[in-house]
């Protein structure tokens, strides 16, 4: 019987190893999986190549990971902004590699992963100092960059549903990066807030099938605040 449901996020990330490349689905804090980042912290896997949007986000999550000085390199499109100074002490003191790509470009590179592409010509970044180093080539009297596919160890997603099969569906803009990483990694874990009975989830709505999917583990919806927010979706 195929069953891929983890009781916990420790279990799930134990055997991450040092020197991994991961992938950590979210748009800002919109999707991130941060009960995964928060276990993969805890694991204590080192030197790890990430692969995310943005840098992180105040002093949780992934910027958590990065303050603890576990992230070797991080590959993203966005890594500066007004919450991002782990980031960005960790980068001006040489301590993190980054690897700055285009939003689009990282999409599509990861998408190429995922698809068994071995990669494609863009025209974002000709030109500039992203080219450097990279092949060029001139189709229809446009120049292009050839950009290759991000492969990786791991994905770590956060979705709305899944079942026991690893099918999955997100909640609106949350599900971002996390269908085509879930693609793009050897093993892909999910966090999910409510684990159904196979058949329960509409075919024509499953968003990531379980093929993609090798681990899933259920998390608690976070409580409404005084202020009647919750945690970001």
């Amino acid at each position: 019987m195929i069953d891929k449901i983890v009781d916990t996020c420790a279990a799930a990330l134990a055997d991450v190893p040092d020197g991994a490349t991961v992938m950590v689905g979210g748009f800002g804090t919109a999707g991130l999986p941060n009960e995964l980042t928060d276990a993969l912290l805890a694991q204590g896997a080192k030197d790890l190549v990430i692969v995310n949007n943005n840098a992180g986000n105040g002093d949780t999550g992934l910027a958590a990971l990065l303050a603890a000085g576990r992230v070797r390199k991080i590959i993203c499109s966005f890594p500066r902004q007004v919450d991002s100074w782990h980031f960005d002490k960790l980068y001006r003191s040489g301590a993190l590699e980054l690897e700055l790509v285009p939003q689009g470009n990282l999409a599509e590179r990861i998408r190429a992963a995922g698809a068994g592409i071995g990669g494609f010509f863009t025209p974002t970044g000709y030109g500039t100092e992203l080219a450097k180093g990279k092949e060029t080539r001139c189709i229809d009297g446009k120049w292009y960059v050839f950009e290759s596919p991000i492969h990786a160890d791991f994905a770590l997603v956060k979705a709305e549903r899944g079942d026991r099969w690893g099918n999955l569906t997100y909640r609106k803009t949350a599900r971002n990066f996390g269908p085509i990483m879930a693609m793009a990694a050897k093993t892909t874990v999910a966090s999910v807030h409510e684990v159904v009975e196979l058949g329960a989830l509409d075919p024509e709505a499953v968003v990531t099938p379980g093929l993609f999917v090798q681990r899933v583990v259920k998390i608690p919806r976070a409580a409404t605040t005084a202020g009647g927010f919750k945690s970001a979706a």
